[in-house]
């Protein structure tokens, strides 16, 4: 009996090292090697080196002067913590009432935009909640807004857009996309406000 104490306690810590301390230990090495941005969480620094966010991780921006996110459903709006869809169907009415009233508020912030040339991504949130990217039509759509908030010209707007389009992963996967973060940034860097 004793013996057998003996080898399941060994094999125990045994186990305990490799599984957790050996194997962690590797995997987090692997990840900083192959992907030294992504594992470290893909942190964005401002200009002036603050952390102001993760690429990876939508965040809301409500002022007219940037470009706002989609709509999020994780918590009080991407809340990490709470990340989740909506799960509502095609046919619920919370569904319809929600994005009613997401058109209204796009069209009020929008004045230029039309009621039929609204990106479905500008009133549908995502599966997860924390999206960070947009499509290039949304960015597009809210184009006007932005460079009359900046006192910019539109055409300004529209080329940092198209400078921030990232294709689809490896060419393969997905849609075109633009980060809202990483815009917002270079919006600031490249076309501050007018005062």
């Amino acid at each position: 009996m004793l013996k057998l104490f003996v080898r399941s306690t060994i094999m125990t810590l045994v186990l305990a090292v490799i599984l957790c301390g050996a194997y962690p230990l590797l995997v987090t090495g692997v990840g900083r090697l192959l992907f030294p941005n992504a594992s470290t969480g893909s942190l964005v620094k401002a200009e002036d080196g603050r952390i102001v966010g993760s690429s990876l991780i939508g965040q809301p921006f409500a002022k007219p002067e940037y470009f706002h996110p989609r709509p999020s459903a994780a918590g009080s709006g991407y809340d990490g913590a709470s990340s989740s869809g909506t799960n509502l169907g095609p046919t619920s009415q919370k569904l319809a009432d929600q994005v009613k009233a997401a058109v209204e508020a796009v069209l009020k912030e929008n004045p230029t935009l039309k009621k039929g040339a609204i990106p479905p991504d500008m009133v549908t949130s995502s599966a997860s909640g924390l999206d960070p990217h947009i499509s290039p039509e949304n960015a597009l759509a809210q184009a006007d807004r932005v460079a009359t908030a900046r006192g910019v010209s539109a055409d300004q707007v529209r080329d940092l857009i198209k400078e921030r389009v990232e294709g689809p992963q490896w060419r393969l996967f997905g849609e075109p996309a633009v980060n809202v973060l990483l815009l917002n940034l270079d919006l600031d860097r490249k076309l501050a406000k007018a005062k």
